[in-house]
């Protein structure tokens, strides 16, 4: 049954950093009305300020026992402070790369930071979600803020083309994942996380119950698959990925991956843990059709957005490989890749930020002829970053394949493992064809860095992240594994 709730002031401090957030937005969102455009970088400072404090905040929460709140909706773990703490600090190296194309593109908008901190608030929500109603509403607080980021360009058909595709697509999945959320609770009687991992653990289910269940987690899993985007539910990500202003086509493609994760975690390895054997086959299918047509349709891109978008659809299906083996082990190697494609993602797109000038996106692979020539520097950082994508080592990316693989084969799935390996190496052909074009060709408009000083500083420090954590792999491991 439903716990009746029960309101207890000093449990919110537990909620601090969503409470504090929450504020923020209504500050910034106020104040913004009121400020000309003269002080329109006011809004800007005030939302990274804002990210850190609630980083800060979430930060100071890891370690804190397993608390349980606001009637069973809401729980702090180590999972959820944790995740809230990569959110904010990959929300603000995101914001640091977007001010420049916001800038240069003018969309330097008070509602666009607003819109965002919206989307963070939701995935703060979902991570903590411990009820089928509040993961639902966090999700669909980062759903309508990602709709309305995506069209924020509205003077571009092809945004606002994104965003209503993405905004049909998602209401589908919304529906879907709804849908089977009801079925959940019809058969269990429960919207509490908790209280349905107890019913689904009970050998007294009848195989009407069980069926129910099976039925409903069948929906869980296409909502779940359409937020990360798994083949077959990936139709919307490189549309958005091409069609979105590249400011918040590098927010979608990273920040929102860690809380779909978090929402995977809580429905069905804390809420359908049981259940393992029927969700794990279905991601077994979802994460080979994802590996394959990420790697291979990739291959014919010729934007540079809508490459990436095709790779991030293969990442997720070696993420998904970690959940498909049923281990601690595997979902702590899953979590790890989730990380490491984050941080690989931000610098990537930070690069094709950082090359953009007014009237000019370098979102096309000829863009990038002859870069070394001009700028080596960034040439070399996007050579770190494209051989971590493809799995080459020392980078941080070959150690998240690594590990995930290592699970899958300790698992006995063999032929899975060989099957991922197989097309890691198709998938570097077309990170080689971006370096290629980098080093051996020549442009007689090649592209140069524009982009300000504090950006190119953290994109440098974003791309030697890679290498670094490539070279210390062992503590990020212990610590995702820490979080289950």
């Amino acid at each position: 049954m439903i716990s009746a709730f029960q309101f207890d002031t000093a449990s919110l401090m537990l909620a601090l950093p969503e409470i504090f957030l929450l504020s923020a937005i209504v500050v910034v969102l106020l104040l913004d009305l009121f400020l000309t455009k003269k002080f329109s970088q006011v809004t800007y400072y005030l939302t990274q300020l804002s990210l850190l404090i609630t980083g800060i905040l979430s930060f100071n929460l890891i370690g804190h026992a397993e608390t349980i709140i606001l009637g069973n909706a809401f729980v702090l773990d180590n999972l959820a402070s944790t995740f809230k703490v990569f959110i904010m600090a990959a929300t603000v190296v995101a914001m640091v790369y977007s001010r420049h194309y916001l800038t240069q593109h003018q969309l330097f908008r008070g509602e666009y930071f607003v819109l965002i901190m919206l989307a963070v608030l939701g995935m703060m929500v979902m991570i903590s979600g411990y009820s089928l109603l509040t993961l639902y509403l966090g999700l669909e607080i980062l759903s309508l803020s990602l709709y309305t980021l995506i069209a924020i360009a509205r003077h571009r058909a092809v945004a606002v083309e994104a965003a209503l595709k993405y905004f049909v697509l998602g209401a589908i999945a919304s529906g879907l994942l709804l849908y089977g959320m009801s079925m959940i609770y019809g058969i269990s009687n429960s919207l509490n996380i908790a209280e349905i991992a107890a019913f689904s653990n009970s050998t007294a289910m009848t195989s009407r119950e069980v069926l129910v269940i099976n039925f409903g987690l069948v929906f869980l899993v296409v909502g779940i698959a359409f937020k990360l985007g798994a083949v077959p539910f990936h139709m919307w990500v490189p549309d958005v990925y091409q069609g979105a202003p590249t400011a918040t086509t590098l927010f979608i493609s990273t920040v929102p991956k860690i809380a779909a994760v978090a929402m995977l975690v809580r429905l069905l390895v804390d809420g359908l843990g049981s259940m393992q054997a029927y969700w794990s086959d279905l991601f077994m299918i979802l994460a080979i059709l994802s590996i394959a047509v990420g790697s291979i349709v990739a291959l014919m891109q010729t934007n540079i957005k809508r490459l990436l978008a095709y790779s991030t659809i293969s990442h997720i299906g070696y993420v998904l490989l970690g959940f498909v083996t049923g281990v601690i082990t595997g979902y702590g190697a899953a979590v790890f890749y989730i990380l490491s494609y984050v941080l690989m993602s931000l610098a990537a797109f930070g690069i094709i930020i950082a090359l953009n000038k007014k009237g000019f996106e370098a979102d096309l692979i000829s863009d990038y002829k002859g870069l070394s020539a001009t700028s080596p520097w960034f040439a070399l950082m996007m050579l770190v970053i494209l051989l971590s994508m493809a799995g080459v080592p020392p980078f941080i990316g070959f150690y998240a394949k690594l590990f995930v693989l290592q699970q899958v084969v300790s698992s006995g799935m063999v032929v899975l493992a060989v099957i991922a390996v197989v097309f890691a190496v198709i998938s570097a052909y077309y990170y080689l064809k971006i370096i290629k074009s980098m080093y051996f060709e020549q442009s007689e408009k090649a592209a140069s860095v524009s982009a300000s000083m504090d950006m190119q500083m953290v994109v440098s420090i974003n791309a030697v992240l890679i290498l670094a954590v490539g070279l210390f792999p062992d503590f990020w491991m212990k610590l995702s594994l820490s979080l289950f």
